[in-house]
């Protein structure tokens, strides 16, 4: 889920394929353009915890989830995913009933990946008050260098690949009404992914705590309308999801 796009990117992404290939020419992009990393490929740079040797069993799962990421994001039609078996494509997160495709698509990028069974007034993130783009809106203010995504360990290869991995950015803006901290904001997941023959993914899963992530997000004091803090609150059960 890694924010920043800015857009009329500079030629090329040593992380993620495809964004300029000569068959992207016809591609519709969300945002009217082709994304730009550069800002978040530096934070990972400098933040990683793994540099993977090139041609590795696992440089080769960051950069296709890197770029299954990417089209998953930043691409408006499933006949331009270059990653995506979009026949069969599934995606599941904690064991929930698997989404196909267009489902996945129409519920949104940060809206499907923050699914919660708690109570709506207990939620800090509520996704069916989201839409995708104030979704995708809200972690870009709060995340204005990025939110970063690394591999740090794969258990097992094609077909079915099975990996670790770590999501963490600086919490510089504010978020859903509550102020910056400033603070790194990080959680761990496992994930799932089952490919083809093409290497085009068929089936994803995914397992974290969506508390990890937004525990680290509500901990600045609530802001009132005019952007100043108000009276701190308690958001009950950040740490469940």
């Amino acid at each position: 889920m890694s924010s920043t796009v800015i857009l009329g990117a500079a030629r090329g992404d040593k992380y993620r394929k495809h964004i300029h290939d000569e068959g992207e020419k016809n591609t519709v992009w969300k945002y009217g353009a082709p994304p730009n990393y550069d800002v978040v490929n530096k934070l990972f740079e400098e933040g990683r915890q793994k540099v993977w040797p090139e041609g590795s069993l696992e440089e080769m799962v960051q950069n296709l989830v890197k770029t299954w990421e990417m089209e998953m994001f930043n691409k408006a039609r499933p006949e331009d995913f270059k990653t995506v078996n979009t026949e069969k494509y599934t995606f599941s997160l904690n064991g929930r009933k698997p989404l196909p495709l267009m489902e996945k698509l129409k519920a949104g990028g940060y809206n499907s990946f923050l699914q919660t069974s708690l109570p709506e007034e207990f939620q800090c993130f509520k996704p069916s008050q989201e839409t995708t783009e104030s979704a995708h809106q809200a972690f870009l203010r709060t995340f204005p260098r990025g939110f970063a995504l690394e591999i740090v360990e794969v258990y097992s290869g094609p077909p079915t690949i099975v990996y670790k991995f770590r999501h963490w950015g600086y919490m510089e803006g504010p978020f859903l009404g509550h102020a910056p901290t400033g603070e790194k904001v990080e959680y761990f997941g496992i994930a799932i992914f089952g490919v083809d023959e093409e290497m085009k993914v068929e089936k994803v899963e995914f397992f974290f705590d969506r508390g990890e992530l937004l525990g680290g997000l509500v901990k600045g004091p609530p802001l009132d309308k005019e952007g100043s803090t108000a009276t701190p609150s308690i958001c009950p059960f950040a740490g469940t999801g």
